[in-house]
């Protein structure tokens, strides 16, 4: 490694470097004597520009830069799960020891441990034929997760050297392999892999499944496919990182990447005890076994900010290739986007709307299309779902990054302040949210959830709606002239906002809620209403219907029945039915 430039300009995390011919664009440098990590991002005749992902208070112009001939990389093998990183793959627990609390400038540390000896189970064998993508070994990463070393993307060949499986570090060699031009390969259990290229697939297929969280108004009313991609806006206390904790919680995904990305310190802790104590409800063992987060919090270098949406969606990705459904959490691409601003601005490039640089849209989308569910090299399936939470300033969802962002994703969560303030979570607006993955789900639903599942998420939703165009009408002039019709949709989906949309994250039944009992609660609902409108229908007023306490009872039912419990509903359905009869004896 030797000096190949010097500095003669600084402009914050933006260095300009002088003598730099052999300069590579995006290759990986180390500025100055402290050796700070950076990436060279534009290159002309006369000089190239770096952004640093380390603070560069203290650097002096004539200082050197040093090139190393490789890409942004990050280190992908075992020891990446249970472990929390900064944006550019550093372990911060290895930071803690080398530098103390503080992160400081120039410190180096390895990616994963190399000198931790994993038990490998060696799958090939001399003389075997294996491409890239091939898994080669086999180690117990967690409790739950097995590690599937594979060939890297781009070697293929005949192995010529195998290991016998036995313990080994992610740097030993463990086999090697001849390809066509008879240069020899050593692979390991690890690999690396620039964070700016997609992994190579076999196919993007068609998404066929959702993604279940528990939650019902995501679940039911606006879903989610496994591959999918899903944006949850909102501005400040509306619940995003709420939702997204609940999401990497109680997801049926075999594996949780959340990024933190500009997001506050406090709220990265949160993450990190919370996954810590929580029990795992799919295995018993604690969460953050199937886990693994990238904190790049407010107060850190804003050009590691940028890397760190990367360093995420090139983990994800290495994982989906080994076969595992992996859901990504980004907190907060606005954020992130803020990040590309600023550093737009101290390059002085032309800004666009609300400043951000023109080439924001492409950046989202580089980031989003890499979303999918996908046949690997390896012939596996394996799937890559991004929830990227928004920011826009003040609740404005007109603002760039909400709108590109939207531009992009078929499930659009909206966040409502109003909600929020009404304390009502999630706060996910039914009228302005939206999934366009319905159509593609239908046959699972179908199959997995009933036949009539999707039929009553219509006739649910239809209720919230029309329930909306009534409010008009009683903020104009009351709700005592509206007719008895009417009036029972008003009463119907006050019950559906609470019983249904409305869930208790800290509720030990309704944190979690099967999609068995989804279905139940909406048959009950339904029934209650049908029952109401007959009632009506026969002359009886409203008054006396909501006299009784039944609407109450109704709406308790996530509270009193038990995920495990489905055959109390049979009860309700029972003491609906009660209602129904006698409240037609008393009209008799």
């Amino acid at each position: 490694m030797n000096g190949s430039g010097k500095i003669i300009g600084i402009n914050g995390p933006v260095i300009t470097v002088a003598e730099c011919s052999d300069f590579a664009m995006s290759e990986t440098v180390y500025v100055g004597e402290s050796r700070l990590i950076g990436e060279v991002i534009r290159i002309n005749k006369e000089y190239a520009t770096v952004q640093a992902f380390e603070d560069t208070s203290g650097l002096k112009l004539g200082e050197k830069v040093y090139k190393t001939g490789s890409l942004l990389s990050i280190t992908l093998g075992p020891g990446i799960l249970t472990n929390i990183f900064d944006g550019i793959e550093r372990p911060l627990g290895a930071i803690e020891k080398e530098s103390g609390i503080y992160i400081d400038k120039g410190v180096h540390v390895e990616n994963l441990d190399v000198n931790k000896k994993w038990e490998a189970n060696i799958l090939i064998s001399e003389g075997d034929i294996i491409q890239g993508g091939d898994i080669i070994a086999e180690v117990q990463e967690t409790e739950g997760i097995v590690h599937k070393s594979m060939i890297p993307p781009r070697v293929s060949g005949t192995v010529k050297k195998a290991a016998p499986s036995g313990a080994y570090t992610i740097e030993d060699v463990i086999a090697e392999v001849e390809d066509e031009s008879g240069a020899l390969h050593e692979i390991r259990l690890a690999q690396k892999w620039p964070i700016k290229t997609p992994r190579p697939v076999g196919k993007r297929m068609t998404v066929t499944r959702p993604l279940v969280t528990g939650q019902r108004v995501m679940d039911t009313l606006f879903p989610l496919a496994k591959g999918g991609m899903a944006a949850i806006p909102g501005g400040f206390g509306t619940g995003k990182t709420m939702n997204q904790h609940q999401i990497a919680k109680w997801s049926d995904a075999d594996i949780i990447v959340y990024i933190g990305c500009g997001e506050r310190g406090n709220e990265m802790t949160q993450v990190l005890e919370e996954f810590g104590d929580l029990q795992d409800p799919r295995t018993g063992r604690a969460l953050m076994d199937r886990t693994m987060l990238i904190a790049n919090t407010s107060n850190m270098p804003v050009a590691a900010r940028e890397a760190s949406i990367y360093t995420g969606i090139t983990i994800a990705e290495y994982y989906r290739d080994m076969g595992y459904h992996v859901a990504i959490m980004a907190d907060s691409t606005s954020r992130w986007a803020e990040a590309l601003r600023e550093l737009s601005g101290r390059l002085e490039e032309m800004p666009a709307e609300e400043g951000f640089p023109a080439y924001l849209a492409s950046r989202l989308s580089s980031f989003y299309e890499r979303a999918g569910y996908m046949e690997n090299l390896n012939g596996t399936e394996g799937s890559v779902t991004i929830i990227g939470a928004v920011s826009p300033q003040g609740g404005d969802f007109s603002e760039p990054v909400t709108q590109n962002t939207k531009r992009l994703v078929r499930c659009f969560w909206a966040l409502d302040r109003n909600l929020s303030y009404a304390r009502h979570f999630p706060a996910i607006n039914w009228l302005t949210s939206y999934s366009e993955y319905l159509d593609d789900l239908e046959e699972w639903y179908a199959e997995n959830a009933g036949e009539d599942f999707l039929k009553h998420r219509a006739e649910i939703l239809k209720l919230l709606q029309e329930e909306n165009e009534l409010m008009e009408i009683v903020k104009l002039i009351g709700s005592d002239v509206l007719p008895d019709s009417q009036k029972v949709v008003l009463e119907m989906a006050r019950v559906v906002r609470l019983g249904f949309a409305q869930q208790n994250a800290y509720h030990k039944f309704d944190t979690y809620v099967p999609l068995v009992k989804q279905r139940r609660m909406m048959e009950v609902i339904l029934l209650l209403y049908d029952r109401s409108k007959r009632l009506i229908s026969e002359g009886i007023p409203m008054r006396l219907l909501k006299s009784e306490d039944i609407y109450d009872k109704v709406v308790s039912i996530k509270y009193n029945v038990g995920n495990e419990e489905i055959e109390k509903f049979d009860d309700y359905v029972k003491e609906i039915d009660e209602f129904y009869d006698r409240l037609l004896e008393k009209n008799k």
